[in-house]
């Protein structure tokens, strides 16, 4: 999926991010069957915690739906609070928001996490 609209909303949404970020970034990659969360210190470099709905403990029946996209945001919204990470930055790439990344944002800030 690497049309230029995508390409150009992802670089736009990035490049407001990295102009204030002093929070780690709550990145999300939606695939036709998964979607990914990843907690990132980009000043450091580092990924302080991931999520996916690929994982095998807690998996849904399906994980392409909804459901598997709050499970997702609250796996990683439980991880990111048991770092001491409460407030986050939210990086939907170039993912419109809608759907799954909308489902995944509301499981983790009914999580504890604040964005």
């Amino acid at each position: 999926m690497s049309s230029k609209l995508f390409n150009r909303r992802r670089s736009r949404t990035r490049h407001r991010i990295a102009q204030t970020s002093e929070r780690p970034r709550l990145s999300i990659f939606r695939s036709g069957k998964h979607i990914y969360a990843q907690l990132i210190d980009d000043r450091a470099g580092a990924t302080l915690a991931a999520a996916s709905s690929n994982e095998s403990e807690g998996r849904a029946a399906k994980t392409w739906n909804l459901a598997a996209a709050r499970s997702v945001g609250q796996k990683i919204a439980e991880r990111a609070i048991s770092k001491g990470v409460k407030q986050v930055v939210f990086d939907r790439g170039g993912y419109i928001y809608h759907g799954r990344v909308k489902a995944l944002a509301d499981a983790a800030r009914e999580g504890g996490l604040e964005f």
